[in-house]
């Protein structure tokens, strides 16, 4: 599908917190149609917890995310499956969801159709992980957010997953992940959230200073 509206991503001063403390603090940032930003830092720097943030899973402690309605999809660690559903049932299940009715491209595109009938719970970690990417294919959303997607996917399976990214970036789509890695894409850029991060001080031990 291609996309017909163009639907920007903007986030503006975001602050986030985790666990009741603000994590990250000054975030903006712009992704357009046809880009993608590749978010990065050590972890537990709050790159998940961003995600989580724009997604609208939780909300920021500052700032603006600004995106148009139902303009979003999250892939988040978890792949989101029913182990007791087939491969077929599980993306019919999302699809219906967000009332698309052919799941065929998207079990072709991350080469899935083989296994359509077999239940989700005899795939391998990669292929779990497959069958969880394909689910943003149903979406018919044009913004992607993915937290470290490439994880359990092989060589040969990564590179389904990059030129699945490519095709939707070539639609008009685009995305924002968090990944370690370089994605080898030329329309990827990449923002280090290390300068974000809300270096809370160590709270002194009621033991400082006590020796035996």
């Amino acid at each position: 599908m291609r996309y017909t509206r163009r639907m920007t991503l903007t986030v503006t001063n975001l602050g986030c917190t985790r666990g009741g403390l603000c994590v990250l603090d000054g975030v903006s940032f712009v992704v357009k149609p046809g880009q993608i930003l590749v978010l990065q830092g050590p972890n537990g720097i709050g790159k998940t917890t961003l995600l989580r943030t724009i997604a609208g899973l939780q909300p920021p402690q500052s700032g603006q995310i600004a995106a148009p309605a139902d303009s979003i999809a999250y892939a988040a660690h978890a792949d989101g499956i029913k182990p007791t559903l087939t491969v077929g049932e599980n993306l019919t299940f999302w699809a219906a969801i967000f009332g698309t009715q052919n799941i065929s491209p998207a079990l072709a595109a991350i080469q899935l159709t083989a296994l359509r009938s077999r239940p989700a719970t005899s795939l391998s970690a990669g292929q779990k992980r497959r069958l969880g990417l394909a689910r943003l294919l149903v979406t018919g959303r044009p913004i992607w957010l993915m937290d470290e997607p490439t994880v359990s996917l092989d060589t040969a399976s990564t590179a389904l997953f990059i030129a699945m990214i490519a095709s939707h970036l070539g639609q008009g789509g685009s995305a924002l992940i968090a990944s370690h890695i370089h994605l080898g894409l030329a329309a990827a850029t990449y923002l280090n959230l290390t300068p974000y991060a809300n270096h809370i001080a160590p709270q002194p031990s009621p033991f400082d200073g006590v020796t035996a």
